[in-house]
């Protein structure tokens, strides 16, 4: 045991010096996905103790981000789905968590990160929209230069939606009428009411537990986005799983440059 913890330790080693030579990510969006099946591999009784271990993880990935020299992640932590489709206790469970566990030690966190939130937020009960917002505020005026997005109850689909509605009211209230407006939309009105405003396009996002798929996840933003699947949990996620994702990146941005 003691031994493949020293070749596990030699091997991060190796791959972080690597990666100093290759081109990262400024912006890492994170499919966190397989917290229930990982509890269910685990003999654990619930799915929610799934969650609990997968929020847990939450800032070791946040400390690599940092380690790495990236600024901009972005965590999928509920989607719109995933509200509508599971059970009332798994639902009450998964808020519980993203309250006293994500929300907290992230606000709390150092290094620091600066919150932004993500999501149909005031469709979430009132507690835990009231936390997101709260972290929001309170780390808007932190002197980081590293942002998190907390995606909750969070589609990419109904975010565009969203966005269209916010421009077309912004519009009517300056009195812009809609045959104007349809002459001169620009996608760049659009991305003004998007998730990540002023922050730079997710450009790697990985995704656990060896689904292949975006899960209506930043349909918008990941246009030009390297997609990396990664076969583990994501309680499971280590740090060799990834820098590889990290040098995975490097190797695919360096060839599609040269």
């Amino acid at each position: 045991m003691r031994l493949r913890k020293v070749a596990s330790r030699v091997y991060r080693r190796r791959l972080r010096r690597r990666l100093s030579h290759g081109p990262l990510p400024r912006h890492v969006g994170l499919i966190m996905d397989g917290n229930r099946r990982w509890a269910r591999q685990e003999g654990l009784s619930s799915p929610s103790d799934g969650h609990r271990h997968g929020a847990e993880h939450i800032l070791d990935v946040l400390s690599w981000c940092h380690a790495a020299g990236i600024d901009h992640v972005t965590l999928f932590l509920c989607s719109a789905e995933n509200l509508a489709r599971r059970d009332d206790v798994e639902v009450s469970a998964l808020m519980d968590v993203i309250e006293r566990i994500v929300v907290k030690r992230i606000a709390t966190a150092h290094p620091a990160w600066q919150v932004h939130v993500a999501g149909l937020v005031d469709m979430l009960p009132v507690s835990t929209a009231d936390a997101l917002k709260q972290a929001a505020d309170d780390t808007r005026t932190r002197g980081t230069s590293a942002h998190v997005t907390l995606c909750v109850g969070y589609g990419g689909r109904q975010e565009i939606a969203e966005a269209v509605r916010l421009l077309l009211l912004e519009q009517a209230a300056a009195g812009v009428s809609l045959a104007d407006l349809a002459g001169t939309v620009s996608e760049d009105d659009i991305a003004r009411h998007l998730a990540g405003d002023g922050q730079p396009e997710p450009d790697l996002i990985i995704r656990t537990s060896g689904e292949q798929r975006m899960s209506n996840f930043l349909l918008w933003q990941s246009t030009g986005a390297y997609l990396h699947f990664c076969d583990c949990y994501w309680p499971a996620f280590g740090e060799v799983d990834f820098l590889r994702a990290l040098r995975d990146f490097a190797r695919r941005s360096s060839a599609a440059s040269s």
